[in-house]
């Protein structure tokens, strides 16, 4: 991991937006997994993880929350026996932002 990673994010700096639509289906090609959920300003990308067991699970969790926490980004998770769902919106632009596809990625970079 980088030392870039380990600093949390100064999101005062990064003017964001909410993504056009287009904008939002054109990074869904790219982010394999990824789907829309919701609507309205609930509207979120979300992907689900399977794992083999609970311990598993929880580690990616963990990893999650180390990502989330460095970012000042933090997606609404949802924890099963040997799954989680990653869900990523951004409430302050009301909708779906650059910044969460770009924590989207940093959480599939975790497996292989």
């Amino acid at each position: 991991m980088t030392n870039s990673m380990l600093r949390k994010k100064d999101w005062s700096q990064v003017p964001r937006r909410a993504l056009r639509p287009t904008e939002v289906v054109t990074r869904l090609i790219t982010a394999p997994g990824w789907k829309l959920a919701g609507d309205g300003d609930q509207v979120a990308i979300e992907k689900t993880y399977t794992f083999a067991n609970y311990h598993e699970t929880i580690s990616f969790v963990n990893a999650v929350a180390f990502i989330a926490n460095a970012q000042d980004h933090h997606p609404d998770l949802s924890v099963h026996y040997s799954r989680c769902v990653v869900r990523f919106n951004t409430h302050d632009v009301g909708g779906i932002s650059e910044t969460d596809f770009e924590c989207a990625a940093l959480v599939d970079a975790l497996l292989p």
